[in-house]
């Protein structure tokens, strides 16, 4: 392999010479050769959004030429076009600032934007990181990151489930089945009032991730290094979170307290508290089907889902509810990821958080699985399940808490005899409270009907 020369300053490094990196990177791909987990793509356009927005504000300002200026741009946006993805190589497992990634994508730029200029026009502290610094940068890269794959990816594959749930209402709404609690028989209910609780629960963390992403919209840059905005000059920080917003078509505005902004992670942790919400339910739903699925012959039934692949290695016709257990994993490893980002915020040290690169990787782990899982279960199982009404009807018939309804009528603790000799002698609750005398054939047919129960 050829190498380069590169300097910083702690003095010379080789660098291979086809690398658009420079020293630092190099550095840190040196001292920090620990596990495979790279930092996320997200986090690199981010700072392509950061870097760019800073270097147009820093033009409007006066503090650099418009020919660097269009040349940081330039590169910014083959980044966003999904070049150079191989020039970001650095572990999350890094130093607990971001500060080598900060570096990584100011020494990819410059070299890339001098290669470009043909000239070296431009230098990674000096230019590509003027009026910034990595203790304010890597914290809005955090936040442009999240938001962006908040808004972007997850609601989005919440409104698609939400409305096939929507659809599967309207096509059941004259399904009547047994409900039930603790996992036993209880009253019934329609199959849409059913479906319209898994619906109701993405409804309603959608509005809380919704609201909870909102936290995210303050930016840190212009705060510098520890939240004074030393070296950057008047209006850069809320010129340049005005950028911000335009390039991502976001709400992006700068923090009015940059001491917080820096130190503290709360909005990230509030946000992930959200996407942990719609994880559980995810749980619950997923957990529902499966159960309401189970069978085909000795299980509940009652729903059929699509059959996407065998089963078994071993057992020949077998078809299990994948999607579904796919769902519930992703569902405990979002539950994971908060603990790691809720200790990781709590590590904020006088006026600044390292551990900042754990807890974006993991924030945008969990943002990105929930997600795809989402849109696979929406895809893959939800819209394909359908009703076995036949085995509902069944089930509703065979089910002694109808005799919950004839309570006004001759009492709890009437009904609790009936229900009880019905299950011990294997009867009809029809037949146990004929034989009780409690009630006569006709008024009991009159007051057992499921449909006035729903």
């Amino acid at each position: 392999m050829e190498y380069r020369i590169e300097h910083d300053s702690l003095g010379e490094v080789k660098v291979p010479a086809d690398r658009l990196w420079g020293a630092q990177t190099q550095r840190s791909l040196e001292n920090f050769p620990i596990g495979s987990d790279r930092m996320p793509p997200e986090i690199i356009r981010a700072f392509a959004v950061l870097k760019k927005a800073a270097a147009l504000t820093n033009c409007e300002l006066g503090r650099l030429d418009e020919r660097r200026a269009a040349l940081i741009a330039q590169v910014c946006d083959e980044i966003l076009d999904g070049r150079h993805g191989d020039e970001f190589p650095l572990s999350v497992w890094q130093t607990g600032s971001g500060t080598q990634t900060n570096m990584n994508c100011n020494e990819v730029i410059a070299n890339r934007g001098n290669a470009l200029a043909g000239e070296k026009l431009l230098h990674p502290n000096d230019h590509v990181n003027m009026s910034q610094s990595s203790n304010d940068t890597f914290p809005t890269a955090m936040h442009v990151a999240a938001l962006s794959a908040v808004r972007g990816a997850l609601l989005p594959a919440v409104e698609d489930c939400i409305a096939v749930l929507r659809r599967l209402e309207a096509e059941n709404e004259d399904v009547i089945k047994i409900g039930r609690t603790h996992l036993q028989d209880a009253t019934p209910l329609r199959f849409s009032q059913e479906i319209s609780g898994w619906r109701g629960m993405l409804e309603a963390t959608r509005g809380e991730l919704t609201l909870a992403a909102g936290t995210l919209a303050p930016l840190a840059l212009g705060g510098t290094a520890v939240g004074t905005g030393l070296n950057a000059p008047a209006r850069f920080a809320e010129k340049a979170a005005e950028k911000i917003a335009e390039l991502t078509g976001l709400p992006f505005v700068s923090d009015p307290n940059k001491f917080r902004a820096l130190t503290s992670k709360d909005a990230l942790v509030f946000t992930h508290g959200a996407v942990k919400a719609l994880a559980a339910c995810m749980m619950k739903i997923a957990n529902d089907v499966r159960w309401l699925a189970s069978g085909p012959r000795c299980g509940i039934g009652e729903i059929r889902i699509p059959e996407n692949e065998p089963g078994s290695s071993i057992m020949p016709g077998k078809v299990n509810p994948t999607q579904c257990e796919s769902v519930t994993m992703v569902a405990v490893q979002v539950m994971a990821n908060d603990t790691a980002i809720g200790l990781a915020a709590s590590q904020g040290n006088f006026e600044l958080n390292v551990f900042m690169p754990v807890l974006i990787f993991d924030f945008l782990h969990s943002v990105r699985l929930l997600a795809d899982s989402i849109r696979s279960f929406t895809l893959r199982c939800l819209s394909g399940l359908a009703a076995d009404r036949a085995r509902m009807r069944e089930n509703l018939e065979r089910s002694l808490m109808l005799v919950t309804c004839l309570n006004p009528r001759i009492g709890y603790e009437n009904a609790a005899k009936a229900a009880r000799l019905a299950y011990l002698e294997g009867l009809t609750l029809r037949e146990a409270v004929l034989q009780l005398g409690l009630l006569g054939a006709e008024e009991f047919d009159e007051l057992v009907r499921p449909e006035n129960m729903v």
